[in-house]
Protein backbone atom coordinates (compact mmCIF):
# COMPACT_ATOMS: atom_id res chain seq x y z
CA UNK A 1 0.00 0.00 0.00
CA UNK A 2 1.14 3.54 -1.01
CA UNK A 3 0.07 6.89 0.29
CA UNK A 4 1.03 10.19 0.55
CA UNK A 5 3.12 11.54 3.30
CA UNK A 6 0.97 12.19 6.18
CA UNK A 7 3.55 14.05 9.34
CA UNK A 8 5.27 11.09 11.04
CA UNK A 9 6.63 11.55 15.13
CA UNK A 10 8.14 9.29 17.16
CA UNK A 11 6.05 7.73 20.45
CA UNK A 12 8.42 10.27 22.91
CA UNK A 13 7.31 13.52 20.54
CA UNK A 14 11.10 14.12 19.85
CA UNK A 15 11.07 13.49 16.37
CA UNK A 16 8.16 14.47 13.42
CA UNK A 17 8.60 14.91 9.81
CA UNK A 18 6.94 14.85 6.77
CA UNK A 19 7.84 12.05 4.58
CA UNK A 20 7.09 12.45 0.55
CA UNK A 21 5.37 8.95 0.44
CA UNK A 22 4.20 6.36 2.81
CA UNK A 23 4.59 2.81 2.05
CA UNK A 24 2.98 -0.56 4.26
CA UNK A 25 5.00 -3.35 2.20
CA UNK A 26 3.02 -6.99 3.52
CA UNK A 27 6.20 -9.43 2.34
CA UNK A 28 9.91 -9.18 2.12
CA UNK A 29 9.33 -8.89 -1.66
CA UNK A 30 7.19 -5.86 -1.26
CA UNK A 31 10.21 -4.33 0.89
CA UNK A 32 12.57 -4.88 -1.64
CA UNK A 33 10.10 -3.79 -4.53
CA UNK A 34 10.30 -0.33 -2.31
CA UNK A 35 13.84 -0.21 -2.31
CA UNK A 36 14.71 -0.74 -5.25
CA UNK A 37 11.90 2.09 -7.06
CA UNK A 38 13.31 4.39 -4.11
CA UNK A 39 16.92 3.99 -5.25
CA UNK A 40 15.52 4.63 -8.99
CA UNK A 41 13.56 7.89 -7.96
CA UNK A 42 16.85 9.04 -5.95
CA UNK A 43 14.64 9.54 -2.62
CA UNK A 44 16.40 7.70 1.00
CA UNK A 45 14.24 5.14 2.30
CA UNK A 46 13.74 4.03 5.95
CA UNK A 47 12.12 1.40 7.76
CA UNK A 48 9.76 2.88 11.15
CA UNK A 49 8.64 0.04 13.59
CA UNK A 50 6.81 1.56 16.97
CA UNK A 51 8.29 4.74 17.21
CA UNK A 52 9.61 4.21 20.27
CA UNK A 53 13.38 5.60 19.76
CA UNK A 54 13.55 8.73 20.90
CA UNK A 55 16.05 10.14 18.47
CA UNK A 56 15.57 11.27 15.08
CA UNK A 57 17.15 7.25 13.94
CA UNK A 58 14.12 6.27 11.92
CA UNK A 59 13.06 9.42 10.24
CA UNK A 60 12.50 9.14 6.55
CA UNK A 61 12.36 12.38 4.56
CA UNK A 62 12.09 10.20 1.17
CA UNK A 63 9.73 7.16 1.69
CA UNK A 64 8.50 5.79 5.09
CA UNK A 65 8.46 2.47 5.12
CA UNK A 66 5.88 1.06 7.80
CA UNK A 67 6.84 -2.52 8.80
CA UNK A 68 3.47 -2.96 10.70
CA UNK A 69 2.00 -5.50 7.91
CA UNK A 70 5.04 -7.58 8.16
CA UNK A 71 4.70 -9.12 11.53
CA UNK A 72 4.41 -13.02 12.64
CA UNK A 73 6.54 -16.14 12.85
CA UNK A 74 8.44 -17.63 9.39
CA UNK A 75 10.13 -21.20 11.43
CA UNK A 76 10.66 -22.39 14.16
CA UNK A 77 13.10 -25.15 15.30
CA UNK A 78 12.18 -26.97 18.57
CA UNK A 79 15.40 -29.54 18.75
CA UNK A 80 17.70 -25.88 17.89
CA UNK A 81 15.39 -23.71 19.84
CA UNK A 82 16.17 -21.19 17.07
CA UNK A 83 12.90 -19.08 15.48
CA UNK A 84 12.49 -16.58 12.75
CA UNK A 85 10.02 -13.70 12.80
CA UNK A 86 9.26 -11.27 10.38
CA UNK A 87 11.40 -7.78 11.01
CA UNK A 88 7.96 -5.86 11.72
CA UNK A 89 6.91 -7.97 14.50
CA UNK A 90 6.14 -6.64 18.11
CA UNK A 91 7.97 -8.03 21.07
CA UNK A 92 4.61 -7.93 23.13
CA UNK A 93 3.15 -10.69 20.61
CA UNK A 94 6.31 -13.03 20.73
CA UNK A 95 5.31 -15.03 23.89
CA UNK A 96 2.21 -15.75 22.16
CA UNK A 97 3.91 -17.09 18.78
CA UNK A 98 6.34 -19.14 21.16
CA UNK A 99 4.27 -20.65 23.28
CA UNK A 100 3.47 -23.67 21.01
CA UNK A 101 6.82 -24.59 21.11
CA UNK A 102 7.96 -24.26 24.86
CA UNK A 103 10.20 -21.75 24.12
CA UNK A 104 10.81 -17.59 25.35
CA UNK A 105 12.84 -15.36 24.86
CA UNK A 106 16.55 -15.42 27.11
CA UNK A 107 15.64 -11.86 28.23
CA UNK A 108 13.57 -8.97 27.44
CA UNK A 109 13.52 -4.88 28.04
CA UNK A 110 11.13 -3.59 30.63
CA UNK A 111 8.77 -2.65 27.56
CA UNK A 112 7.41 -4.36 24.92
CA UNK A 113 6.08 -2.23 22.28
CA UNK A 114 8.84 -2.01 19.87
CA UNK A 115 9.35 -4.03 16.83
CA UNK A 116 12.47 -6.79 17.38
CA UNK A 117 14.47 -5.29 14.29
CA UNK A 118 13.83 -2.05 16.00
CA UNK A 119 14.66 -3.44 19.32
CA UNK A 120 17.86 -5.00 18.08
CA UNK A 121 18.75 -2.29 15.71
CA UNK A 122 19.14 0.38 18.37
CA UNK A 123 20.56 -2.03 21.24
CA UNK A 124 17.68 -2.37 23.78
CA UNK A 125 18.34 -3.91 26.81
CA UNK A 126 17.10 -5.67 29.47
CA UNK A 127 18.90 -6.00 32.91
CA UNK A 128 20.76 -8.93 34.60
CA UNK A 129 24.61 -8.89 34.28
CA UNK A 130 24.95 -12.71 33.15
CA UNK A 131 22.84 -11.69 30.03
CA UNK A 132 23.16 -9.54 27.06
CA UNK A 133 20.99 -6.72 25.10
CA UNK A 134 18.33 -8.54 22.90
CA UNK A 135 20.64 -8.22 19.76
CA UNK A 136 22.71 -10.64 21.49
CA UNK A 137 20.18 -13.35 21.14
CA UNK A 138 20.03 -12.97 17.36
CA UNK A 139 21.84 -15.52 15.27
CA UNK A 140 20.93 -14.48 11.76
CA UNK A 141 18.97 -11.58 9.33
CA UNK A 142 18.03 -10.66 6.48
CA UNK A 143 18.34 -7.12 4.80
CA UNK A 144 17.48 -5.53 1.76
CA UNK A 145 20.67 -4.03 0.57
CA UNK A 146 20.53 -0.61 -1.59
CA UNK A 147 21.14 -2.41 -4.43
CA UNK A 148 17.77 -3.95 -4.04
CA UNK A 149 19.02 -7.71 -3.03
CA UNK A 150 18.44 -9.98 -0.50
CA UNK A 151 21.72 -10.56 1.88
CA UNK A 152 21.52 -13.50 4.21
CA UNK A 153 23.89 -12.81 7.36
CA UNK A 154 24.25 -15.86 9.72
CA UNK A 155 26.28 -18.26 11.02
CA UNK A 156 26.81 -20.01 8.18
CA UNK A 157 26.78 -17.60 5.25
CA UNK A 158 28.57 -13.59 5.53
CA UNK A 159 29.06 -14.95 9.60
CA UNK A 160 31.98 -12.04 9.22
CA UNK A 161 29.33 -9.31 9.25
CA UNK A 162 27.19 -10.47 12.02
CA UNK A 163 28.62 -8.80 15.06
CA UNK A 164 28.36 -5.80 12.70
CA UNK A 165 24.85 -5.75 11.37
CA UNK A 166 22.99 -6.95 14.01
CA UNK A 167 23.04 -3.35 16.05
CA UNK A 168 22.64 -2.16 12.62
CA UNK A 169 21.07 1.33 13.30
CA UNK A 170 19.41 0.97 10.54
CA UNK A 171 22.30 2.36 8.11
CA UNK A 172 23.12 -1.13 6.46
CA UNK A 173 19.34 -1.80 4.70
CA UNK A 174 15.94 -2.49 5.72
CA UNK A 175 15.77 -5.63 7.95
CA UNK A 176 13.35 -7.99 6.83
CA UNK A 177 13.38 -11.33 8.79
CA UNK A 178 15.68 -11.94 12.76
CA UNK A 179 16.33 -15.21 14.06
CA UNK A 180 16.72 -15.11 17.47
CA UNK A 181 18.14 -18.17 20.10
CA UNK A 182 15.41 -19.03 22.37
CA UNK A 183 15.66 -20.81 25.54
CA UNK A 184 13.35 -23.33 27.36
CA UNK A 185 10.29 -21.21 28.56
CA UNK A 186 10.83 -20.28 32.39
CA UNK A 187 9.35 -18.76 35.31
CA UNK A 188 10.81 -15.77 37.02
CA UNK A 189 10.59 -15.53 40.56
CA UNK A 190 10.54 -11.64 41.29
CA UNK A 191 10.75 -9.89 44.69
CA UNK A 192 10.20 -6.29 44.63
CA UNK A 193 11.59 -4.33 47.63
CA UNK A 194 12.00 -0.38 48.99
CA UNK A 195 15.53 -0.51 50.41
CA UNK A 196 17.48 2.62 52.07
CA UNK A 197 19.31 3.94 49.14
CA UNK A 198 22.59 4.10 50.76
CA UNK A 199 22.23 0.81 51.67
CA UNK A 200 21.64 -0.69 47.88
CA UNK A 201 24.77 1.23 46.87
CA UNK A 202 26.42 -0.14 49.22
CA UNK A 203 25.79 -3.51 48.44
CA UNK A 204 25.14 -3.00 44.74
CA UNK A 205 27.98 -5.27 43.49
CA UNK A 206 26.93 -8.67 45.87
CA UNK A 207 23.16 -8.16 45.00
CA UNK A 208 24.42 -8.16 41.17
CA UNK A 209 26.21 -10.92 41.42
CA UNK A 210 23.75 -13.30 43.27
CA UNK A 211 21.16 -12.44 41.56
CA UNK A 212 19.99 -13.52 37.86
CA UNK A 213 18.47 -9.76 37.26
CA UNK A 214 18.57 -6.71 39.07
CA UNK A 215 18.13 -3.27 39.14
CA UNK A 216 16.70 -0.06 40.92
CA UNK A 217 14.41 2.63 40.45
CA UNK A 218 15.21 5.79 42.53
CA UNK A 219 12.85 8.45 42.97
CA UNK A 220 15.02 11.59 43.25
CA UNK A 221 14.05 13.60 46.43
CA UNK A 222 13.87 10.39 48.58
CA UNK A 223 16.58 8.00 50.32
CA UNK A 224 14.82 4.88 49.22
CA UNK A 225 15.93 2.47 46.43
CA UNK A 226 13.01 0.39 44.79
CA UNK A 227 14.76 -2.18 44.21
CA UNK A 228 13.68 -5.62 41.80
CA UNK A 229 15.27 -8.80 42.28
CA UNK A 230 14.50 -11.56 39.91
CA UNK A 231 15.47 -15.23 40.09
CA UNK A 232 15.11 -17.78 36.59
CA UNK A 233 13.14 -20.66 37.49
CA UNK A 234 12.18 -24.24 35.59
CA UNK A 235 8.54 -23.93 33.55
CA UNK A 236 7.17 -26.77 36.28
CA UNK A 237 7.61 -24.06 38.90
CA UNK A 238 4.26 -22.89 40.66
CA UNK A 239 3.01 -19.82 39.42
CA UNK A 240 2.25 -16.92 41.99
CA UNK A 241 1.20 -14.05 39.91
CA UNK A 242 0.13 -10.92 41.52
CA UNK A 243 -3.73 -10.60 42.20
CA UNK A 244 -5.31 -8.71 39.86
CA UNK A 245 -6.39 -6.26 41.35
CA UNK A 246 -2.81 -5.22 42.84
CA UNK A 247 -1.80 -5.52 39.60
CA UNK A 248 -3.84 -3.26 38.35
CA UNK A 249 -3.53 -0.95 41.36
CA UNK A 250 0.54 -0.88 40.88
CA UNK A 251 -0.02 -1.00 37.08
CA UNK A 252 -2.70 1.15 35.61
CA UNK A 253 -3.95 3.33 38.48
CA UNK A 254 -0.98 4.27 40.20
CA UNK A 255 1.87 4.15 38.35
CA UNK A 256 -0.04 5.31 35.05
CA UNK A 257 -3.28 7.08 36.16
CA UNK A 258 -2.81 9.14 39.24
CA UNK A 259 1.68 9.24 38.15
CA UNK A 260 -0.32 11.00 34.67
CA UNK A 261 -2.16 12.99 36.70
CA UNK A 262 0.76 13.92 38.93
CA UNK A 263 3.14 14.73 35.87
CA UNK A 264 0.37 17.26 34.25
CA UNK A 265 0.16 18.94 37.73
CA UNK A 266 4.09 19.10 38.53
CA UNK A 267 4.65 21.23 35.43
CA UNK A 268 2.61 24.43 37.02
CA UNK A 269 3.41 23.41 41.09
CA UNK A 270 7.09 21.69 40.94
CA UNK A 271 6.70 21.96 44.54
CA UNK A 272 4.24 18.82 44.55
CA UNK A 273 7.57 16.70 43.08
CA UNK A 274 9.04 15.94 46.38
CA UNK A 275 6.01 15.08 48.65
CA UNK A 276 4.94 13.28 45.70
CA UNK A 277 8.30 10.98 45.17
CA UNK A 278 8.18 10.24 49.34
CA UNK A 279 4.70 8.96 48.83
CA UNK A 280 5.49 7.04 46.07
CA UNK A 281 8.10 4.98 47.64
CA UNK A 282 5.31 3.59 50.24
CA UNK A 283 2.90 2.71 47.88
CA UNK A 284 4.70 0.64 45.57
CA UNK A 285 7.71 -1.25 45.37
CA UNK A 286 6.90 -4.42 47.62
CA UNK A 287 5.73 -7.47 46.41
CA UNK A 288 6.84 -11.16 45.87
CA UNK A 289 5.33 -12.91 42.97
CA UNK A 290 5.93 -15.57 40.36
CA UNK A 291 5.03 -16.06 36.72
CA UNK A 292 5.68 -16.50 33.09
CA UNK A 293 9.35 -14.61 32.26
CA UNK A 294 7.77 -12.16 30.22
CA UNK A 295 5.29 -10.94 32.67
CA UNK A 296 7.89 -10.23 35.33
CA UNK A 297 10.22 -8.82 33.39
CA UNK A 298 7.82 -6.20 31.40
CA UNK A 299 6.23 -3.44 32.51
CA UNK A 300 3.10 -0.76 30.61
CA UNK A 301 4.31 2.90 30.56
CA UNK A 302 0.93 4.96 29.17
CA UNK A 303 2.70 8.13 30.69
CA UNK A 304 4.66 10.00 27.66
CA UNK A 305 8.31 10.96 28.35
CA UNK A 306 11.62 11.31 26.99
CA UNK A 307 14.37 9.75 28.08
CA UNK A 308 18.21 9.63 28.32
CA UNK A 309 20.22 6.48 28.96
CA UNK A 310 24.29 6.05 29.10
CA UNK A 311 26.17 2.09 29.48
CA UNK A 312 28.48 2.96 32.24
CA UNK A 313 31.43 0.22 32.64
CA UNK A 314 29.87 -1.47 35.71
CA UNK A 315 32.52 -0.50 38.23
CA UNK A 316 31.68 2.87 37.31
CA UNK A 317 27.92 3.44 38.35
CA UNK A 318 27.81 4.03 42.48
CA UNK A 319 30.25 6.98 42.22
CA UNK A 320 28.47 8.23 38.61
CA UNK A 321 24.60 7.40 40.17
CA UNK A 322 25.86 9.65 43.50
CA UNK A 323 27.04 12.66 41.20
CA UNK A 324 23.59 12.41 39.54
CA UNK A 325 22.30 12.82 42.81
CA UNK A 326 24.18 15.19 43.85
CA UNK A 327 23.76 17.10 40.94
CA UNK A 328 19.86 17.51 41.32
CA UNK A 329 19.82 18.90 44.80
CA UNK A 330 22.69 21.25 43.55
CA UNK A 331 20.40 22.42 41.08
CA UNK A 332 17.31 22.37 43.45
CA UNK A 333 15.79 20.85 40.20
CA UNK A 334 12.15 19.13 41.16
CA UNK A 335 12.78 15.58 38.94
CA UNK A 336 9.18 13.80 38.79
CA UNK A 337 10.59 10.43 37.27
CA UNK A 338 12.70 8.02 38.72
CA UNK A 339 16.01 7.47 38.13
CA UNK A 340 16.84 3.52 36.48
CA UNK A 341 19.54 1.29 37.41
CA UNK A 342 20.03 -1.34 35.35
CA UNK A 343 22.67 -4.39 34.38
CA UNK A 344 24.30 -6.22 31.35
CA UNK A 345 26.84 -8.85 30.40
CA UNK A 346 29.80 -7.35 28.07
CA UNK A 347 29.23 -8.40 24.44
CA UNK A 348 31.21 -8.69 21.11
CA UNK A 349 28.59 -6.90 18.91
CA UNK A 350 30.51 -3.81 17.14
CA UNK A 351 28.04 -0.79 18.17
CA UNK A 352 26.54 -2.46 21.79
CA UNK A 353 26.53 -0.77 23.96
CA UNK A 354 27.90 -3.21 26.18
CA UNK A 355 30.94 -4.15 23.77
CA UNK A 356 33.77 -5.75 25.27
CA UNK A 357 33.06 -4.51 29.06
CA UNK A 358 30.51 -5.30 31.79
CA UNK A 359 27.71 -2.32 31.90
CA UNK A 360 25.86 -0.96 34.32
CA UNK A 361 23.15 1.68 32.49
CA UNK A 362 21.54 5.08 34.14
CA UNK A 363 18.66 5.93 32.68
CA UNK A 364 16.93 9.53 33.15
CA UNK A 365 13.74 10.74 32.16
CA UNK A 366 11.38 13.86 32.13
CA UNK A 367 7.82 14.38 31.34
CA UNK A 368 7.40 14.79 27.53
CA UNK A 369 6.07 18.21 27.92
CA UNK A 370 8.65 19.36 29.68
CA UNK A 371 12.26 20.62 28.50
CA UNK A 372 14.65 18.42 29.69
CA UNK A 373 17.58 19.52 28.15
CA UNK A 374 19.53 21.73 30.97
CA UNK A 375 19.13 17.98 32.90
CA UNK A 376 19.89 15.90 30.08
CA UNK A 377 22.61 17.75 29.49
CA UNK A 378 24.16 18.16 32.71
CA UNK A 379 24.04 14.22 33.63
CA UNK A 380 25.40 13.67 30.29
CA UNK A 381 28.56 15.43 31.11
CA UNK A 382 28.72 13.18 34.22
CA UNK A 383 28.42 9.85 32.03
CA UNK A 384 30.63 11.18 29.81
CA UNK A 385 33.01 11.43 32.81
CA UNK A 386 32.61 8.26 33.55
CA UNK A 387 33.32 6.40 29.95
CA UNK A 388 29.97 6.33 29.13
CA UNK A 389 28.33 5.18 25.72
CA UNK A 390 24.74 6.60 25.10
CA UNK A 391 22.01 4.48 23.97
CA UNK A 392 21.26 4.70 20.56
CA UNK A 393 17.48 4.93 20.38
CA UNK A 394 17.67 7.98 23.41
CA UNK A 395 18.40 11.53 23.39
CA UNK A 396 21.95 12.21 23.84
CA UNK A 397 24.46 15.14 21.96
CA UNK A 398 27.38 13.13 20.86
CA UNK A 399 28.55 13.15 17.17
CA UNK A 400 30.47 10.93 14.98
CA UNK A 401 33.80 12.28 16.29
CA UNK A 402 32.84 11.70 20.06
CA UNK A 403 31.47 8.18 19.47
CA UNK A 404 34.52 7.17 17.88
CA UNK A 405 36.63 7.04 20.72
CA UNK A 406 34.57 5.15 22.53
CA UNK A 407 33.63 2.69 20.17
CA UNK A 408 36.87 0.32 19.60
CA UNK A 409 34.76 -1.30 16.13
CA UNK A 410 33.54 2.16 15.13
CA UNK A 411 35.86 2.23 11.89
CA UNK A 412 34.79 -1.10 11.27
CA UNK A 413 30.94 -0.33 11.10
CA UNK A 414 31.58 2.87 9.11
CA UNK A 415 33.31 0.42 6.57
CA UNK A 416 30.67 -1.97 6.24
CA UNK A 417 28.05 0.83 6.15
CA UNK A 418 30.14 2.45 2.81
CA UNK A 419 30.29 -0.94 1.55
CA UNK A 420 26.30 -2.04 1.58
CA UNK A 421 24.98 1.51 1.53
CA UNK A 422 27.47 3.30 -0.62
CA UNK A 423 25.23 6.32 -1.44
CA UNK A 424 23.74 6.30 2.11
CA UNK A 425 20.15 5.73 0.19
CA UNK A 426 19.07 4.45 4.16
CA UNK A 427 20.89 7.73 5.62
CA UNK A 428 18.85 11.19 7.74
CA UNK A 429 19.65 13.70 9.51
CA UNK A 430 20.89 12.01 12.49
CA UNK A 431 23.01 8.95 10.86
CA UNK A 432 24.97 12.06 9.36
CA UNK A 433 25.61 13.35 12.70
CA UNK A 434 26.41 9.99 14.77
CA UNK A 435 28.01 8.34 12.09
CA UNK A 436 29.83 10.81 9.66
CA UNK A 437 28.76 11.94 6.39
Amino acid sequence: MTRPGGTWQNWGRTAAIRPLRVERPRSPEGVQRAVKAASAQGLTIKAVGAGHSFTGIAAAPGVLLELDDLQGLVSADTETGTVTLLAGTRLHRIPALLKPYGLAMQNLGDIDRQSISGAISTGTHGTGARFGGIATQVRGLTLITADGEFLRIDEQRNSELLPGAVVGLGALGIVVEVTLQCVPAFVMQAVDAPVPLDDALGSLTERVADADHFEFYWHPHTDVALTKTQSRMPESTRRRPRPRLQHWLDESLLSNGVFGAFCGISRFVPAVVPPFNRLAVHLTGDAEYADHSHRVLIHHRDVRFREMEYALPAANVVSAFEEVRQLIAERGWRIEFPVEVRFAAADDLWLSTAFGRDTAYIAVHRYWRVDPREYFDAVEQIMLAHDGRPHWGKLHGLTAAQLRERYPRFDDFVALRDRLDPDRLFGNRHLERILGA
